[in-house]
């Protein structure tokens, strides 16, 4: 079985030599890209099973190729870049990546953490799927049911949603939520949040009473 794995690199010297590697073997297949936005539209036209990408990136850097695909998206991602210092690898693990390797590495390396996280692939539905009270979320097929009832929920609802089963019974603020959910270059009221919250619970129906708003914390969700 071969895996499709996403390369956004903008040194061509870098994609050629990667490219060569990955010709070798037979259980990946790679993609380039050479900038941001290439990067990002292929992400939006298919899928990949493991996405590797350079943090100075022109067009889209790294950090918000990283945090646009886990708005709705658990692929395997992982930073290859010259940035190596704490502040960017710690930065990089906080917007959600897998894994960070600092250039120079060998290509053994990065072939052999690209596989282990590659393994991920197979972990079963119900690893995939978030439960909290009566309502479920796979974060596979992008699904939510609630009563037994499956619902469509839009993508601000569903990465709402997903950010509190994520972290149940913790109370996360609104800032928390327009980082998580809208991104760090929103401009706008926090109150946004509570208009969505409000569709969100309506399209629970009666599950939406879990979501429970905290007076000056923000909101939770419980079982």
């Amino acid at each position: 079985m071969s895996y499709t794995a996403l390369l956004a690199e903008d040194d061509a010297q870098i994609r050629e030599i990667i490219s060569d590697y990955f010709d070798t073997k037979d259980d990946i297949v790679l993609v380039c890209a050479a900038d941001g936005g290439e990067a990002l539209d292929l992400i939006h036209e298919r899928e990949f099973d493991v996405i590797m990408l350079d943090i100075m990136l022109p067009g889209a850097d790294g950090f918000t190729i990283c945090r646009e695909i886990r708005r709705n998206s658990d692929v395997p991602i992982l930073f290859l870049t010259a940035r190596g210092s704490e502040e960017d690898i710690v930065r990089g693990f906080s917007l959600g990546c897998d894994d960070y390797i600092v250039k120079p590495f060998s290509l053994a390396a990065l072939y052999g953490k690209l596989s282990a996280l590659i393994r991920r692939i197979g972990k079963s539905s119900t690893e995939n799927k978030l439960v909290c009270g009566d309502i479920s979320l796979d974060t596979v097929s992008f699904t939510v049911t609630a009563g037994g009832q499956e619902i469509i929920l839009p993508p601000k609802e569903f990465s709402l949603l997903r950010c509190f089963m994520e972290h149940k019974n913790w109370v996360i603020d609104r800032n928390t939520l327009l980082d998580r959910v809208w991104g760090e270059d929103y401009f706008g009221s926090d109150r946004v949040v509570d208009n969505h919250i409000k569709k969100l619970r309506k399209a629970l129906g009666s599950a939406g009473t879990q979501i429970k708003t905290v007076i000056g914390g923000g909101y939770k969700i419980t079982d």
